[in-house]
């Protein structure tokens, strides 16, 4: 586990995807990102990397209206723990001729994107160690460069893991918004996350425990309207709060006037862009 996902750092756990096939979806999410199937019911599906805990859950409606320009869910991102497990990923997709987005050296990791059959983003990718981290003026930086992809591949291992790792995780998150200053408001000043660094003038970057963002917020959608409620599109997410830091957490709900909704036997607020976040407290 990374340490930056551990149980007193505040994380994102799973996400909530509004799908139209179900089919369809499970052809991609199973059979070529390799991921299992936890649990199933009609319209249900709960995904795992581990076989042990929820990753992604897929609903399916197929009376909802396609992914539009919307503001709301740019991708997710999945880590995985090493680069073996990312060239693995690599080498799975190009088995597959699984066609991805755009492989890139973020200074602090190196990622794949891709897009799932409803189009929603994704993003795998795998940290450096964190003493690599580039540094600008005595802050982090980040930048967009190509892949190494043979450096990456460099670290395949004989025995290919049969889909993802086990110990594959939700690294982060990343939103198209409206305006970056009131995004901070919410999802720093409210919900505890710091800035990190800025991207230009049009992304924003924001984590807890130093990590180098468990949240990307950018406004490369403009003036977008939100997801509609029966659109494709990310529905909720689990977000991790360590019970030392709960009662702060609900002192600043309370400040900023954020409803705390209780519903059979979980607590979600809703964020600007109108998506549930469910609350793990442990």
């Amino acid at each position: 586990m990374s340490k930056y996902h551990l149980n007193e750092v505040m994380h994102f756990k799973s996400v909530t995807l509004l799908i139209q096939d179900m089919k369809r979806s499970l052809a991609f999410y199973v059979d070529i990102l390799g991921l299992k199937i936890l649990d199933s019911k009609p319209h249900q599906a709960l995904l795992s990397a581990d076989e042990k805990h929820v990753l992604i859950t897929l609903v399916e409606d197929r009376t909802a209206l396609p992914l539009g320009i919307t503001l709301g869910l740019y991708h997710y991102a999945l880590l995985v723990p090493n680069y073996a497990a990312l060239a693995s990923v690599i080498k799975r997709l190009a088995d597959q001729r699984y066609p991805i987005s755009g492989a890139s050296d973020h200074g602090v990791s190196d990622a794949l994107y891709l897009d799932d059959p409803d189009g929603h983003g994704i993003e795998i990718y795998a940290d450096k160690d964190d003493h690599l981290w580039p540094m600008e003026h005595g802050k982090l930086t980040m930048w967009t460069k190509s892949m190494d992809v043979a450096a990456v591949m460099k670290h395949l291992k004989d025995e290919i893991y049969h889909g993802l790792h086990p110990d594959t995780i939700l690294g982060h998150l990343h939103f198209h918004v409206a305006n970056l200053d009131t995004a901070k408001e919410f999802y720093c000043n409210v919900l505890g996350f710091q800035v990190m660094l800025d991207y230009g003038k049009s992304a924003r970057f924001v984590s807890d425990g130093g990590y180098h963002h468990h949240l990307g917020l950018n406004t490369w959608q403009g003036d977008a309207p939100l997801t509609k409620e029966k659109q494709v599109g990310l529905k909720s997410y689990v977000l991790h709060i360590s019970g030392e830091h709960y009662m702060a957490f609900l002192r600043r709900l309370q400040e900023y006037h954020v409803p705390l909704i209780a519903e059979d036997n979980y607590k979600y607020i809703i964020d600007p862009l109108n998506q549930k976040i469910i609350l793990d407290v442990s």
